[in-house]
C-alpha cells in the first residue's frame, strides 16, 4: 500500500479523487490511526456460540457523520498508479512505463520525452507514486510556464 507520506504529497501536488467503490483513504490530522475503504455495505466478522459468522451491517454505531472528500487522503493501489501514469502520458505516443524488481527494492522506469526516468522505492506503489509525482510536478511547472508566456 502507498505510504502516507506519498499519498500527501501526490494530494499538495495536485492529484484529485473522485472516490469509487473500494478505494482506500486515511483521515489525516486525527486519532484515526486506520485505513478505510470505501464500501456499499459494512461487514464484519464475529465469534458467535464459538463459531466465526459473517454479519451484515446497515450502519456503525461509532461511525462519522461525514467527511468531506478533500479532507480525506486518497491511498490509491498500485493498480491505480500505474493507470494514472498512463493516463498522464497519453498524449505521448512514445511514452512507456516498468516495474523493476531489485534486491530489496522496486525501481519504476517511465519514458518521458526522449529520456527515461527512473524512481526507486521499496515498495512498488510507492516507486508507482514517484512516478506520478514527477509528472504532475513536471505538468504543474509546464502551466506555470503557459501562464509566465501569456502574461
Amino acid at each position: 500500500m502507498i505510504s502516507l507520506k506519498i499519498a500527501r504529497e501526490l494530494k499538495e501536488c495536485g492529484l484529485i479523487w473522485r472516490p469509487l467503490l473500494h478505494d482506500l483513504f486515511a483521515i489525516p490530522d486525527s486519532d484515526l490511526d486506520r485505513i478505510f475503504v470505501v464500501s456499499d455495505m459494512m461487514i464484519d466478522v464475529q465469534l458467535l456460540f464459538g463459531r466465526e459468522i459473517i454479519t451484515f451491517n446497515g450502519a456503525v454505531e461509532w461511525s462519522l457523520d461525514n467527511i468531506v472528500v478533500t479532507d480525506a487522503l486518497w491511498l490509491p493501489t498500485e493498480s491505480q498508479l500505474r493507470e494514472l501514469i498512463q493516463f498522464k502520458q497519453a498524449i505521448d505516443a512514445g511514452s512507456s512505463i516498468h516495474l523493476i524488481g531489485q534486491g530489496g527494492g522496486y525501481r519504476c522506469h517511465i519514458l518521458d520525452g526522449e529520456r527515461t526516468r527512473k524512481f526507486e522505492d521499496t515498495e512498488a506503489s510507492d516507486a508507482y507514486a514517484r512516478a506520478l509525482l514527477h509528472l504532475l510536478e513536471q505538468e504543474h511547472a509546464d502551466l506555470q510556464d503557459q501562464s509566465d508566456a501569456r502574461d
